[in-house]
């Protein structure tokens, strides 16, 4: 029997996918549910599973778009397993042993046949050699080239006029270095986010507003509770959980940053979905939290290990990827001083975290060495205004900067669940 196999839907909204790879080649013996291919399409990339076991014929090639339920392969289910092939040993091997001293023969005689070629002599050096002909010697002078960097053809190595003719004026850039070039085609995915992010820069009013964070109270929170917390919820207690709690907090108070133009409606949510940002193996994901003002620190940090893990091991699925009101992008993990971040439409803002260096700030008068981290608010200015973007900003400071009262009602180690 000839089972057809058909692309299945990723999700909603997806019409077409494209062959990133096949794992398996043409005519190969195929066990049920093994997968045989990686598909892309604009939100993930997915793993296609053998429907039957059987020889498989291939019918798309890697890199072609197919449509939802195109034919992609045939499997012959009738076709039986291949018999397992095992290898003798000792005395047994013989033929084995002739198969490799012939090999060997073979290597060797290709070894003395290159040792045999020998590179053609270079020409012996005369008083000749390098010397210009005077109609040569007039056009490497107007074109400013030293004779001695052109190499002659003429007789005895003479530099003819064809050589003058042809010789390339240095303009003082370093030769002989690596100049090759490859190209390769982008992953549905990575189009796909090539698009979007175009797409938010050319449809919304982008403007970003920026302000530090002094770092000071989450490290010592993080240096007093952080082993007791792992060792009773098996996570780290990171810093995704107070930006999280923190940015949920400041969007209740700003419900205008929590919201997305709906044609000429806009749309508010009472809910919190936060997207965060995060490189997987085929590029930029962004998995959603779902209901984040429902979660505690453990909750928060739990579910971020989960979609990072999910998303570095490509089992990341669209529906995990669909939605979000409000997006949080940590640049700082790679380093990152300051950037600004692009909105994720149609959400209407982006939070950017960057890395946290020791800097020298005023306290109380006084200069001192605190770890500030720079945060940048990327938002749609058609909807959220100045006013809202920066108390929105001001207000994820001032629970970063006080966690214990703002974050954890002053009841640490119950807001930890310790």
């Amino acid at each position: 029997m000839i089972l057809e196999m058909k692309v299945p839907s990723p999700g909603e909204s997806i019409t077409e996918v494209e062959i990133a790879e096949w794992l398996v080649q043409d005519g190969d013996y195929v066990e049920k549910d093994q997968a045989i291919a990686e598909v892309d399409s604009d939100k993930a990339t997915l793993e296609l599973p053998a429907e039957a076991s059987g020889t498989i014929t291939l019918k798309a090639e890697e890199g072609d778009a197919v449509a939802v339920g195109a034919v992609v392969c045939l499997i012959d289910t009738d076709a039986e397993a291949p018999a397992s092939e095992t290898y003798k040993g000792g005395d047994e091997g013989g033929d084995d042993k002739k198969v490799e001293e012939q090999i060997e023969k073979e290597n060797k005689a290709t070894s003395d046949s290159k040792d045999s070629e020998k590179a053609p002599s270079p020409k012996e050096k005369s008083y000749a050699s390098g010397t210009a002909s005077p109609a040569a010697k007039k056009i490497l002078a107007e074109k400013g080239v030293d004779a001695k960097d052109v190499s002659g053809s003429g007789r005895d190595g003479r530099i003819t006029k064809d050589d003058a003719v042809n010789a390339v004026p240095s303009m003082g850039t370093p030769t002989g270095g690596n100049r090759g070039t490859s190209r390769s085609k982008m992953s549905m995915l990575r189009r796909k986010v090539a698009e979007r992010l175009v797409e938010a820069k050319n449809t919304t009013a982008m403007l970003t507003t920026f302000n530090e964070v002094d770092m000071s109270p989450i490290f010592e929170l993080r240096k007093q509770y952080k082993e007791d917390f792992k060792a009773k919820h098996r996570v780290s207690l990171g810093f995704m959980s107070f930006f999280t709690l923190a940015v949920v907090r400041a969007l209740k108070m700003y419900p205008a940053v929590n919201s997305m133009i709906d044609g000429k409606e806009m749309l508010s949510y009472d809910f919190c979905d936060i997207s965060i940002a995060v490189s997987g193996p085929k590029g930029l994901m962004v998995p959603v939290i779902r209901n984040a003002e429902n979660l505690s620190f453990r909750g928060v940090e739990s579910e971020v290990k989960r979609l990072a893990l999910r998303a570095r091991d490509g089992k990341i699925t669209v529906d995990e990827m669909t939605g979000g009101t409000f997006t949080i992008s940590n640049g700082g993990v790679f380093g990152s001083m300051l950037s600004t971040p692009i909105i994720n439409p149609p959400q209407s803002g982006i939070l950017g975290m960057h890395n946290i260096v020791e800097r020298p700030v005023a306290v109380d008068g006084k200069v001192e060495i605190r770890p500030i981290m720079y945060v940048a608010l990327s938002y749609d200015h058609r909807i959220i205004d100045g006013k809202e973007s920066v108390g929105f900003l001001v207000a994820v400071k001032e629970a970063l900067e006080n966690p214990t009262e703002l974050l954890m009602d002053n009841e640490v180690k119950k807001a930890l669940e310790l």
